[in-house]
């Protein structure tokens, strides 16, 4: 009798089967306990070669999770001011997908410049929905970097000069995107003030411009906002790589500000095994690519912080707990994030974001000049309208670097204005050209510079009023990523147009789009004049509102504009204070940065920080105190009356700076310590109180090396700037 045989294929089924069970059973996570006690199961479940995984990247913008324990990977987007298209999984080409459009909001110099924390937190919150939505768990900004030259092509994405001012911003912007189960990531942790070498500039400066200056804002990040992410910048500080280094991340970010969430490398940011794994880094993105262009393929396990870090774990030259520390961090990122059961749904692109950017833009565009009240616009008296520059045109969305966006929507400001105005009474001219978008290379126009200069001019001439819309664009060399830019003054000839212009029409309104200062050698002629940065998908609607006096413009500068260049504190001690030598650069400015240089050296700006005027006017009443003397545990309270003394409703930033009679360390001549924006109707009247501690007469002190407030006299002066002081209080601290 023949043996019936078990068919040989059916028995590595069932093999294959049995091994597929094994393998894949799953290990549940106890996900209803408090986010610690996750952390802890979760760490016990892993194998070493699990916890090293998830501190590389997987793809251009995502690291690993960890599948056997259903833990999803994180994923991350640009920018500060939107949400970036889709990336390919291993190059930086666009994906070109159909559902990415995004909303467009305001380059952050124009949310810092509304000095107003309630539109960060709209802003904030706003941003955060679209990157819910996209199913991002990381949105990487916004960004601290203080304003210290206006050379440096990123400063758009940044809020400006002064710590404070950019410490209440940024703080409910955060709160803002992670109230949607977003990460915000602030960056660029520490001291990228520059573009130009930022992959290997060493910086050298104080501990007391490091503490004052340059930390503040990333401290408030950490410790008032619970940011859960920060982003390492690519320069070097005091000969250590800023992505892994012991000062400002072991001792200062997760020893002295307790930071319990992760350090993202800037992509190719990581540039030694043990450096990374002993010096604060937790996620490496990007190594092996020179940030943007260049790439090998699928390098994801050559990482730093990949295979070499596995074999040092394993071969006892690192210790276990380091990579424990790490996991633990990103498992922190992710149950807050991605497996953050209660977070919402979110929403992309929607009316109410676009009305998000527009109100933020109206905020904060800056009425810097309007010597014959040209402003508001009426229409009625006016037959012919000429709109001049090639910025009343550009996509200003495009560009600048990784801050790129696809955007639903983008109201240019010719077609706010046409709206506003009536499209029969306009007439659109050039004027100027510059080239396409270039991140690495200057692409100059193929149009005739004299010939678009010629037919502006013209139509100039032949107009009731010219609007004038120019300023930078986000090619490089501009207001851009990956390099500075090259002259202080205007590009493409706009200096001479402008110059032009005002020969033949006095009726000129200027309406300049940057994110930085710029130099103005046609200011004495120009009547009226608009800071109105770059404010997004709702740029010409924001615009037109403000210009037709819909809206009362109410921004105030966040950083100086200087004359011309060498007034800027970092342009006046030669070429190795800005920008270096190629390998060092020394911060010889110390603490006199933007209004702290010009106002201490008696150096008069074009316009001071804090700048910004009204449709309306605002009287200052008498400052008073409710005491002369205040104790080192004690308070003081200053007040002073602000009325609106004009006819139509409007908005002031009233500011308080803090004047040190006599210390034994140099201190600015004020600082600014606290400021409220009000509303008041034509006619009313509000008392504006401000309370501050010690904590606001301390400065910190290079011989002690701590923060101190020295006994003595002290000076609160309330202005409308850094400049327009309007009332004063004496005052001894005991």
């Amino acid at each position: 009798m023949k043996t019936k045989q078990f068919p040989f294929y059916a028995l590595l089924l069932l093999i294959n089967i049995n091994m597929f069970a094994q393998q894949k059973k799953p290990i549940y996570l106890d996900n209803n306990q408090p986010i610690e006690a996750r952390v802890k199961d979760a760490l016990s479940k892993m194998t070493l070669e699990e916890k090293v995984k998830m501190c590389t990247a997987q793809s251009k913008f995502s690291s690993h999770g960890v599948p056997r324990l259903g833990i999803p990977e994180i994923w991350m987007s640009d920018g500060p001011h939107g949400v970036r298209m889709e990336i390919l999984w291993d190059s930086w080409g666009h994906a070109n997908w159909t559902n990415d459009s995004c909303t467009a909001f305001p380059a952050l110099t124009c949310l810092a410049a509304s000095w107003n924390p309630e539109m960060s937190m709209l802003y904030g919150n706003a941003i955060g929905e679209e990157a819910r939505y996209r199913r991002k768990e990381v949105l990487l900004g916004p960004g601290v970097n203080i304003y210290r030259t206006p050379m440096n092509g990123r400063n758009f994405e940044y809020l400006g000069e002064d710590p404070y001012l950019a410490s209440k911003m940024v703080v409910p912007y955060i709160q803002g995107v992670q109230q949607n189960g977003v990460a915000a990531c602030v960056k660029h942790y520490a001291l990228n003030n520059q573009e130009k070498w930022r992959g290997h500039i060493n910086v050298e400066l104080s501990d007391r411009a490091l503490y004052e200056i340059y930390l503040p804002a990333f401290k408030a990040a950490v410790v008032e906002g619970k940011v859960w992410s920060i982003m390492g910048s690519y320069n070097k500080i005091r000969g250590e790589f800023a992505c892994h280094n012991n000062l400002t991340l072991n001792k200062i970010l997760k020893g002295e500000w307790k930071f319990d969430g992760c350090v993202i490398t800037d992509w190719g940011g990581a540039h030694d095994t043990k450096e990374s794994a002993l010096k604060g880094l937790d996620i490496e993105m990007g190594t092996w690519t020179n940030g943007f262009t260049s790439n090998k393929a699928f390098a994801y396990d050559d990482y730093f912080l990949a295979n070499p870090y596995l074999k040092m774990l394993k071969s006892g030259e690192l210790p276990i707990s380091n990579v424990d520390d790490k996991a633990s961090r990103i498992l922190r990122l992710i149950f807050r994030t991605a497996m953050n059961q209660n977070r919402p749904y979110g929403s992309l692109a929607t009316v109410e974001h676009h009305n998000v950017g527009r109100t933020v833009g109206e905020e904060g565009i800056v009425l810097l000049q309007n010597t014959t009240k040209l402003l508001p616009i009426d229409a009625n008296k006016y037959k012919s309208i000429a709109v001049i520059g090639e910025n009343a045109v550009r996509k200003l969305t495009e560009g600048g670097g990784s801050s790129e966006l696809k955007v639903k929507k983008e109201v240019s400001p010719l077609q706010g204005l046409k709206e506003k105005f009536g499209a029969e009474k306009i007439k659109f001219s050039l004027g100027y050209a510059s080239g396409a978008v270039s991140y690495d290379q200057v692409l100059k126009s193929k149009l005739n510079a004299d010939s678009l200069r010629k037919a502006a001019v013209k139509i100039a001439s032949e107009s009731d009023i010219v609007i004038f819309v120019g300023g930078l664009n986000k090619n490089t060399q501009q207001d851009s990523e990956g390099d500075d830019r090259r002259a202080y003054a205007l590009p493409f000839g706009q200096n001479e147009l402008i110059a032009e212009l005002q020969k033949v029409n006095k009726n000129i309104v200027l309406v300049m789009l940057s994110g930085n200062a710029y130099e103005m050698p046609w200011i004495k002629q120009a009547t009226s004049l608009v800071q109105a940065w770059y404010i997004g998908s709702e740029a010409g609607h924001a615009i037109a509102n403000v210009l037709a006096g819909d809206v009362n413009p109410s921004g105030k500068l966040p950083f100086t504009f200087p004359v011309k260049l060498t007034d800027n504190g970092a342009h006046s001690f030669g070429a190795i204070a800005y920008p270096g030598d190629s390998v060092n650069e020394v911060y010889k400015d110390d603490i006199l940065v933007g209004y702290r240089w010009h106002d201490t050296k008696k150096i008069a700006p074009q316009f001071p920080f804090g700048y910004g005027l009204s449709y309306t006017t605002f009287t200052y009443g008498k400052a008073t105190a409710d005491k002369k003397s205040m104790t080192a545990d004690g308070k003081i309270t200053v007040s002073i009356p602000v009325k609106n003394s004009g006819v139509v409703k409007g908005k002031e930033v009233v500011q308080l700076y803090v004047n040190d009679q006599k210390s034994s360390e140099l201190r600015p001549e004020k600082e600014l310590k606290a400021f409220q924006k009000i509303e008041l109707n034509a006619g009313e009247e509000k008392i504006v109180s401000f309370t501050i501690d010690k904590t606001a007469l301390q400065f910190y002190s290079d011989v002690k090396k701590e923060w101190t407030a020295e006994a003595g006299k002290f000076t609160l002066l309330i202005g409308a700037s850094s400049r327009d002081i309007k009332g004063k209080v004496e005052f001894e601290l005991q």
